[in-house]
């Protein structure tokens, strides 16, 4: 028999795009910042909750309001839970956004929630994106909502940039500015100027970023619009204010409806509020829109200072229908980091870094195998303290074992009897000090214990 003829042939292992896997001191990086965001959440009174990751198409389509957003189907499942294998009827599809699933609990569970209800969720959302620098089809967001029962506080839209200013204060990243608007704003000037598809307007000024004024105008005017209010529209979109001389700015261009009245008090409202609790936080910036037509009163845009051709990585808004179960409406507003979103370019720009691999502060050194029981029971020792530690490997050469340690950025290593009296030292490879030390009592430095993760030059 000819065992090379019925070898297995090797198999290339070909990477899904839009899939991010991190190495492990990237993914060092994202638990950090995972952390951080989770800490912060909680310390607003953010309680967590998880949803599934199925939602019904036709409500992710009607709720979602952006067709051009690919969803992608579950059809085995649709078809265990009675649904159609055709057509969109009783079909589900990942979600792309953790708001409409949000909206969706919330009616599903209102008898047993209190009102105002809070939450955080940091979990993993799907969108049909085409692969790029940044944008992904698998990513993780993390949303913090406040919903009501019948009406909302407009506070609460001052308060949710402020829970983000104080996240981006405390991550090694660039100066973060929170763009902010109010929905009403746009529509009672498109309204005042005589445009009645206001959605349809507000879709096509959101592409400015990506497209550019002069292919803005071409669209708006395409869509029926004339070149005077197209001209408009664009004027409206250039106020940005860091306080809010905005509203003077606005009332400039002549333009009056009772709506944009009520925005623009709105947007005065969460710009003084944001001013006097995190300065430079926020501006006004009246060319945010949010493509997305739930959204109903004040929206958000957060980009990095220096990088703002990177586009938003932290973004949400107000949504006054998304959640109604026909008898009680409960409005909400919500905003979201774009973590993946945001790590693929710090990331891959080298702004920000962990100091190591491996979450371990000590390599204990096995001296030979025979005693391999004894460099165990040192390590036991050290993690009953909280040190994080690893037995190596192998009882090879300590230069050896030195080396190991050295490649996974691990500070010390611990050597079992080598002391006077067969008592133990510690070795900091990285300045090559060398003491006595025991287990029960030797003190890592608090910089050491855990990896650190820092900003970088890029």
């Amino acid at each position: 028999m000819n065992d090379r003829a019925t070898a297995p042939r090797p198999t290339k292992v070909t990477p899904l795009s839009g899939f991010p896997e991190y190495l492990p001191e990237q993914r060092v990086v994202e638990q950090h910042f995972i952390d951080v965001i989770r800490s912060t959440f909680e310390l607003h009174g953010f309680p967590s909750i998880e949803t599934r990751a199925v939602e019904p198409v036709e409500r992710l389509l009607g709720k979602g309001g952006d067709a051009d957003k690919e969803i992608y189907g579950i059809h085995r499942l649709a078809e265990d839970e009675g649904g159609s294998a055709a057509g969109r009827e009783g079909q589900l599809g990942l979600h792309f956004d953790l708001t409409v699933p949000f909206a969706r609990y919330v009616v599903e569970n209102a008898g047993r929630l209190n009102f105002p209800f809070r939450r955080h969720q940091i979990q993993k959302v799907w969108r049909g994106e085409r692969p790029q620098e940044g944008r992904y089809r698998e990513f993780t967001q993390c949303d913090i909502d406040v919903v009501d029962a019948g009406e909302l506080a407009p506070h609460f839209e001052a308060e949710m940039p402020l829970v983000m200013a104080e996240i981006f204060a405390k991550l090694p990243i660039p100066q973060m500015v929170i763009q902010v608007n109010n929905r009403k704003i746009p529509e009672g000037f498109y309204r005042g100027l005589g445009i009645d598809d206001v959605a349809g307007t507000l879709r096509i000024v959101d592409k400015l970023d990506k497209v550019g004024p002069d292919k803005v105008v071409a669209l708006l005017v395409e869509a029926g619009r004339t070149p005077e209010q197209a001209q408009a529209c664009l004027d409206l979109a250039a106020i940005r204010t860091e306080d809010t001389s905005f509203v003077e700015r606005v009332r400039a261009l002549g333009v009056e409806h009772e709506v944009l009245d009520e925005g623009l008090a709105a947007l005065a409202a969460v710009i003084e509020t944001g001013a006097a609790a995190a300065p430079g936080a926020m501006v006004a910036d009246l060319r945010i829109a949010r493509g997305l037509d739930y959204y109903t009163g004040t929206v958000y845009e957060t980009q990095l200072v220096g990088y703002e051709s990177w586009g938003s990585f932290c973004s949400g808004g107000r949504y006054d229908e998304l959640a109604s179960d026909g008898r009680t409406t409960y409005p909400g507003v919500g905003i979201s980091i774009g973590l993946s979103r945001l790590l693929g370019l710090l990331l891959g720009k080298g702004l920000v870094g962990a100091s190591r691999k491996s979450p371990s502060a000590v390599l204990v050194a096995v001296t030979d195998e025979e005693t391999r029981a004894r460099s165990v029971a040192v390590a036991t020792a050290l993690r009953a303290r909280g040190i994080p530690c690893e037995v190596a490997p192998a009882a090879a050469k300590f230069g050896k074992q030195i080396r190991f340690a050295e490649r996974r950025g691990i500070p010390y290593v611990w050597f079992p009897g080598a002391a006077e009296g067969d008592g133990d030292q510690v070795k900091d490879i990285r300045s090559g000090e060398q003491s006595d030390a025991d287990a029960a009592s030797w003190e890592c430095p608090a910089q050491d214990l855990r990896p650190q993760v820092v900003a970088l030059e890029g």
